[in-house]
């Protein structure tokens, strides 16, 4: 099976925002499925499953901030939202 690339992200890079890069494993299940879905959405990466999944958790447990709401909502619905 292949690798999900977890070079830079030159799209996310360029935003204002400062990016700070972390290596994680994922159990192979949860890979492949991230992976099947980034083929059949060209739209998304995995950077952007990531981020929209752990903005989404912490929303969910209640973590209010305006600049992770706009990360949130931007990830899921492909916005760029400026100051």
């Amino acid at each position: 099976m292949q690798e999900l690339n977890y070079d830079e992200n030159s799209e996310v890079l360029n935003h204002k925002d400062e990016v700070i890069s972390f290596k994680c494993e994922l159990q192979e299940n949860l890979q492949k499925a991230m992976k099947e879905f980034v083929e059949e959405h060209p739209n998304w990466d995995q950077y952007r499953i990531l981020q929209a999944a752990i903005a989404g958790f912490l929303m969910q447990k209640g973590f209010q901030n305006r600049d992770l709401t706009r990360l949130y909502i931007g990830n899921m619905f492909s916005m760029n939202f400026k100051d």
